[in-house]
């Protein structure tokens, strides 16, 4: 008998079980650990389940042999979680740092016609890429063509800038990075015009996987985060988990003004999902 899940978007799509170990692995499980959860939620299927369901049912099940898992959310969520501004800006650009980019943000730079606001400026290897960052608080929406038509327009704009002499910064390639997948159309217009992207499983590099090879995981990936902390993080440039197991007690404390308790638990929490997930 086949089987349906309802996706996020709420269409219908046959249950594949291989999913949920992918997912379980992707959360720590190891491969034995990630076929019995699998079999489990199997067992207990119900028709027509909602993915959102399954993935809970994941995270509950895989408590019982990775408790690391009780301090954590699902990344997705957790990147949707940051505001799109300062949060996201900083994450993407201590993210394309990580990867060897030099990394200036919140440029203004004079096209042919008007001025910009840049996002990013990113350079490696002797080119300059301007880098539109779009954050998008539902992890389930898709980034439109619209965005990579401004962005062409934009990067058009600068090129004939840089001919007329109104800036000295030539930009060689334009590079979307978004926390959502993208339209059909979206892809195919940047394809045709050349315009490189980095969003959720698809892009140059998927998002997700530059996350995980480098474990910059964000701090909205912590349970016990709450909004005030999470604005007070941010605003001393603390955005990856890395930063808080990594960075001095006391200079933390100092720049962020947070109690030392709960300073010490989100240091805990960040340590135990770090290390369960090596």
């Amino acid at each position: 008998m086949v089987r349906y899940v309802i996706k996020a978007d709420g269409s219908l799509e046959v249950f594949d079980r291989r999913k949920v170990v992918k997912t379980a692995l992707k959360l720590g499980a190891c491969q034995k650990e990630a076929n019995e959860i699998a079999r489990k939620i199997e067992n207990c299927f119900q028709d027509r389940i909602k993915t959102k369901q399954i993935l809970k049912m994941v995270f509950d099940l895989l408590k019982e042999y990775r408790p690391y898992i009780k301090h954590q959310i699902d990344l997705r969520e957790a990147i949707a979680m940051l505001e799109s501004k300062p949060d996201f800006e900083l994450f993407v650009g201590k993210l394309l740092e990580a990867y060897g980019y030099e990394v200036e943000m919140n440029k203004i730079i004079e096209g042919k016609c008007i001025e910009h606001e840049i996002d990013c400026i990113a350079k490696k290897n002797e080119k300059n890429i301007y880098v539109e960052v779009k954050h998008h608080m539902n992890a389930h929406s898709k980034t439109p063509l619209d965005v990579f038509l401004e962005v062409y327009s934009t990067w058009l704009d600068l090129k004939e800038g840089y001919d007329m002499g109104k800036t000295n910064i030539y930009f060689q390639e334009a590079l979307v990075v978004c926390n959502t997948k993208i339209t059909e159309h979206a892809a195919k217009f940047a394809k045709c015009r050349n315009i490189k992207w980095i969003a959720w499983k698809s892009g140059i590099f998927s998002l997700e996987n530059l996350i995980e090879k480098k474990k910059l995981y964000p701090i909205t990936f912590l349970k016990i985060l709450d909004p005030k902390t999470q604005a007070r993080l941010v605003k001393a440039r603390i955005i990856f988990l890395k930063e808080l197991v990594e960075k001095d007690f006391n200079e933390l404390q100092k720049i962020t003004n947070l109690p030392s308790r709960k300073l010490n638990n989100l240091i805990s929490s960040a340590k135990e999902i770090l290390e369960g997930l090596k």
